[in-house]
Parts: C-alpha cells; sequence; structure tokens
C-alpha cells in the first residue's frame, strides 16, 4: 500500500510531466489510499485547468473516467474528527496549508503513526518534506 496526496493522482488524470513517472508508481500494483477528500481537490484541479482553457471537453471526459476508476479501488480514510486533530497538531510543527496537513494527517491515521510501514507518493516539495520528517519514505517525483 501507498498513500498519495492529490498532487500525484493529477498526472494520473491528466497529461503532465510527472505522468510518465506517476503511471509507473501506480502500475508497482501497491494498493493506493487517499485522503477521503483527494478526489474533490483532483476534481478541482481538472475544473480549473478547463476553465484557464488548457484543457477541452475531450481532456475532461476523459480525466472524469479515470477519476471514477480510480476511486473505485482506492481506499480512502475517512476518519474526519481524527484528521482534523491530527493535522492541527501538524500545522504547528510544519509550514503547511490546512489541505496539505490533512493529507499528512490522513496519513498518518492510515499508518497507527507507524509511517515507516507505508510510502508517501506527492509531487509536493513542502509536503514531502514534512512527510518525511514525520518519518515517511517519499515516493514520486518532487519538482526541481
Amino acid at each position: 500500500m501507498r498513500f498519495w496526496d492529490s498532487s500525484a493522482v493529477m498526472p494520473l488524470l491528466l497529461q503532465q510531466d510527472a505522468t510518465t513517472r506517476m503511471e509507473e508508481e501506480y502500475r508497482s500494483g501497491s494498493l493506493i489510499a487517499v485522503w477521503c477528500l483527494t478526489r474533490v481537490e483532483a476534481w478541482s484541479a481538472v475544473c480549473r485547468v478547463r476553465r484557464d482553457g488548457r484543457i477541452g471537453s475531450p481532456e475532461v471526459r476523459l480525466a472524469r473516467s479515470r477519476l471514477q476508476g480510480l476511486t473505485a479501488s482506492w481506499v480512502e480514510v475517512d476518519d474526519l474528527r481524527a484528521v482534523a486533530r491530527r493535522a492541527q497538531r501538524l500545522l504547528e510543527l510544519h509550514s503547511l496549508k490546512a489541505a496539505d496537513a490533512m493529507q499528512l494527517a490522513a496519513a498518518l491515521i492510515l499508518v497507527l503513526d507507524r509511517p515507516e510501514r507505508v510510502p508517501f507518493v506527492t509531487l509536493d516539495g513542502h509536503l514531502a518534506e514534512a512527510a518525511e520528517r514525520e518519518g515517511f519514505e517519499i515516493a514520486g517525483v518532487l519538482p526541481g
């Protein structure tokens, strides 16, 4: 199992620089675990790209189909109260946005505070740094 944040899911939905690498991570056969709001964050990003005029209806339909396929097979951490409590602590320790703190909190809850058990897949440098400090092995491609 691997915990994926939204930044790592996006290249599976839309063609990006990191698409090939994230497809390799996905094909590794490990079960994907995510925060329960990852699908909303990912879809928000797809809609933003469409509003910016960088993709059209065919790409949106493909992204929707890919997201439906992913959500059918991934595991979601959905304990909102526990994630919120953990995220508050993480915000005091790390330079994170609220959504990123919830991603990391969900990952910690998933592994029962034993982060060495599950790789953390992200393309977000700040989130990767915080996850590594919490003890996770980072997988994925970090931005240059």
